[in-house]
């Protein structure tokens, strides 16, 4: 199992997919350096960067934590047979995710909590599944928290023109509505305590309501960051963004300050997409940061 134990916490990871996201590193983070990706390709390649076909890599997962005697899911990835007329690569899915989450011990009725760090097409397609004809919450107990400000800017009805254009559509109806329409959602704004291990704060940028998962337990910290960082290139260039940033100012400022607290924490860095083992350590580096260790998750290389 891969599994960590922070303090009181133990944290799982759960694959969904890993493998290319079919854009360069030009086209994923277009305000990188080329020679920053060229430099880096020893230690990128192949757990960020396929070198032969110069694709970036990005894992799909969920963070599974134990806290408190509840069971407490972060981010739920891409989903099976969601229609994603703008992301083929997401599109009409069908991966093993349950029987991952059932390998991890976790049935859809256990789980207490769902973390959406943020309302993206890649971060809660299992909020649902397809029963019949419609779609219903997977996990029939839990209370999905939400960001209120990332729920109101991808309502439809709300008319707001994002970045992505229509790359999250359907995603909110399928995803997000029926969970909502079923009762099970809190939509929390600025911060929310989970319990005495976890507390969310907003942290704007990537989205209008994304949001980062601190974890403090005994002497261990941990930050679960979401989108903050797509590549551990980010960590080493913390004002470059994501082609996703609706608020590139934003989404620098928070960067910098969440990793500057995990730094002067020694806090581990767990953002949502990373390959390889997954999470970092990290240090101040002048005006940016350096990797200071991996977590102790085991890589992923396997495609598919």
């Amino acid at each position: 199992m891969d599994q960590i134990e922070l303090g009181n916490v133990t944290v799982t990871r759960v694959w969904e997919y890993f493998g290319p996201v079919d854009m360069t590193p030009e086209v994923f983070f277009p305000e990188h350096p080329k020679e920053v990706w060229d430099d880096g390709a020893a230690w990128l390649t192949p757990h960020f960067l396929d070198s032969e076909t110069n694709i970036v890599n990005s894992a799909i997962q969920t963070w599974v934590l134990r806290s408190e005697g509840r069971t407490i899911l972060v981010d739920t990835g891409v989903g099976n047979g969601k229609e994603r007329p703008y992301a083929p690569v997401w599109s009409h899915l069908e991966t093993d995710f349950l029987d991952n989450l059932a390998r991890a011990g976790v049935a859809p009725e256990d789980v207490d909590i769902v973390i959406n760090t943020h309302l993206h097409i890649d971060h809660v397609g299992w909020n649902t599944y397809l029963d019949g004809r419609s779609w219903v919450p997977t996990f029939p107990n839990a209370t999905y928290l939400m960001p209120k400000d990332d729920f109101e800017f991808w309502n439809p009805e709300n008319g707001h023109k994002p970045l992505l254009g229509r790359g999250n559509q359907n995603v909110f109806e399928d995803s997000v509505a029926p969970v909502h329409a079923a009762g099970q959602t809190l939509l929390w704004e600025n911060s929310h305590r989970i319990d005495g291990n976890l507390r969310l704060d907003a942290a704007p940028g990537h989205t209008p309501g994304a949001s980062v998962l601190t974890l403090t337990s005994g002497t261990d910290r941990a930050v679960f960051v979401g989108d903050m960082l797509h590549t551990p290139v980010q960590i080493l260039e913390p004002d470059v963004n994501s082609c996703f940033c609706e608020d590139p100012a934003g989404a620098r400022a928070t960067r910098r300050k969440v990793l500057g607290w995990a730094a002067d924490n020694n806090a581990l860095v767990i953002p949502a997409h990373l390959g390889g083992h997954g999470a970092a350590e990290v240090t101040r580096d002048g005006a940016a940061f350096a990797i200071k260790g991996w977590a102790p998750f085991a890589p992923y290389t396997e495609r598919g």
